[in-house]
């Protein structure tokens, strides 16, 4: 995994629009490089396989988006992405990560429940779908120095 720059935006975009309903923009992408989140990708054999972008907040960061790409999905890159931005928001001394999933999403809830995530509340119609809008959980990790997995 290294940092995200600007050359892996077009990657990452098309990644973003294979997996997502409703895609971040290249702007969006732009964006969160040009202030200085926390851009990762996952990367072999000079293909980008997942990004993760985190926005650090004083001493608590927000996981804004993760995804990986369709043919690399249930082989470990997501939970190797997001334990990669809890160890980077740690050694940031950040004292928690916040994120918001889908509340029909179970295979990211299950993810981030194992990686040490607990559910602290719910955004009513916090995500667009296609009956109008879904419910967001939003959960929180307390970072201690030492990372689940």
């Amino acid at each position: 995994m290294r940092a995200m720059t600007p050359a892996d935006v077009d990657a990452v975009l098309n990644i973003e629009r294979a997996v997502q309903a409703y895609p971040w923009s290249r702007g969006n992408f732009t964006d969160a490089l040009n202030h200085g989140y926390m851009c990762r990708v996952d990367e072999m054999d000079e293909e980008i396989r997942g990004y993760a972008i985190l926005m650090p907040v004083l001493q608590e960061a927000e996981l804004l988006n993760i995804g990986v790409a369709v043919g690399q999905q249930r082989k470990g890159v997501g939970r190797a992405m997001l334990l990669e931005m809890l160890d980077v928001a740690s050694k940031k001394n950040m004292l928690r990560v916040f994120l918001e999933v889908r509340s029909a999403n179970a295979a990211a809830l299950a993810l981030y429940r194992s990686a040490g995530f607990s559910e602290i509340g719910v955004r009513r119609g916090y995500y667009q779908n296609a009956n109008g809008s879904e419910d967001a959980i939003t959960m929180a990790c307390e970072l201690t120095g030492e990372l689940n997995g």
